[in-house]
């Protein structure tokens, strides 16, 4: 199964950094932990980028067992 990675606030509304997730497209692994994790994780998804393998990523972009889905919520600096 893909590896899906998440960071700050997603990480805490999941309770976890990290976890397989099954899937076969990007969109079907957000929608795996969409319902795994519940409506707080989920109303926080629309500001998070998501990236597969360190590259910017599509809902329909394919996923092996190899890959990893990184949600990644804004940065913000000063």
């Amino acid at each position: 199964m893909p590896v899906l990675r998440l960071f700050a606030s997603v990480r805490l509304a999941a309770g976890t950094g990290r976890t397989e997730m099954p899937g076969s497209t990007v969109g079907e692994v957000v929608d795996a932990a969409r319902h795994l994790y519940g409506e707080s994780f989920t109303e926080q998804l629309s500001s998070c980028g998501i990236w597969l393998n360190g590259e910017p990523a599509a809902a329909g972009d394919p996923v092996t067992d190899f890959d990893e889905v990184a949600i990644l919520p804004p940065v913000s600096g000063g």
